[in-house]
């Protein structure tokens, strides 16, 4: 089997079992996840095919290279956590934060669970999972998402596609805040750069890493909620997003197929 051709039967098989599963029904609680929400500010054409009507756009494969560097991370936080003590990398950058030791630290970070919130106006449960998260010497705490690329470029958070990790780290902070806790408007990327100057792989990729720190700002995220719930709750499908590339092709391709 071809690897193009298993790619497609997996496509196949993902839509086939998404639809019609996990969609909005007026009156009836409801699952949002920090993905979801951020589809939806992407283009609430496709978040409103997906979430009212069940169709989904093709899963993107995953990145497992990135998802090492993340599983390693947390491990090596989780070793200063137990213990109580900063981060060689937050005492560089002068940060006085621990890594915050929480009895549910493990079902925040889990994609099934992570941390959640009713949201009465709607009835929505809105959830997203961390991967870390910091608590500095005043019991604030400080949201943290882990990163991983490689590039020659300055590591900044000015490219345009990161704008969405700054959602990320804003709606975490708004549900941190809405379970009770004093947060910071201050959150961290942890950010890993392979590094691509070595002579030789020889088994090994290896990487710099650096600390960004955001201002975060999650003033707009429950206005953003109550216009997903309606539209969901709307009978019409809503327009496409100006930069969605899923929509572009779809009207490009049925123009040469009409």
């Amino acid at each position: 089997m071809s690897p193009c051709f298993s790619i497609l039967c997996y496509t196949a098989r993902y839509m086939i079992s998404r639809r019609n599963n996990g969609v909005f029904e007026s009156g009836k609680s409801f699952f949002l996840s920090r993905s979801k929400i951020e589809s939806f500010v992407q283009c609430p054409r496709c978040f409103y095919l997906d979430r009212r009507l069940g169709v989904a756009q093709p899963p993107s494969l995953p990145f497992t290279l990135n998802s090492a560097v993340d599983a390693l991370l947390k491990k090596e936080f989780d070793i200063h956590r137990a213990k109580g003590t900063i981060h060689p990398l937050t005492a560089a950058y002068g940060i006085p934060a621990r890594p915050f030791a929480h009895a549910d630290i493990d079902a925040w970070r889990d994609v099934k669970r992570g941390i959640a919130y009713h949201h009465e106006p709607t009835q929505f449960t809105v959830y997203g999972a961390i991967d870390d998260v910091w608590v500095d010497d005043d019991g604030k705490l400080m949201i943290v998402d882990y990163k991983a690329t490689s590039t020659s470029a300055p590591i900044t958070l000015d490219a345009e596609y990161r704008k969405a990790y700054k959602r990320q780290i804003e709606i975490y902070q708004w549900l941190f805040r809405k379970n009770g806790f004093s947060v910071s408007d201050t959150g961290y990327f942890v950010y890993a750069n392979g590094r691509k100057d070595r002579e030789a792989f020889d088994g090994k990729l290896e990487f710099e890493v650096h600390l960004l720190a955001y201002t975060g700002d999650d003033s707009w995220v429950e206005g953003t909620i109550i216009e997903a719930h309606e539209c969901l709750c709307a009978d019409t499908i809503p327009p496409a997003g100006k930069e969605c590339p899923f929509c572009k092709y779809r009207a490009q391709a049925a123009t040469v197929e009409q």
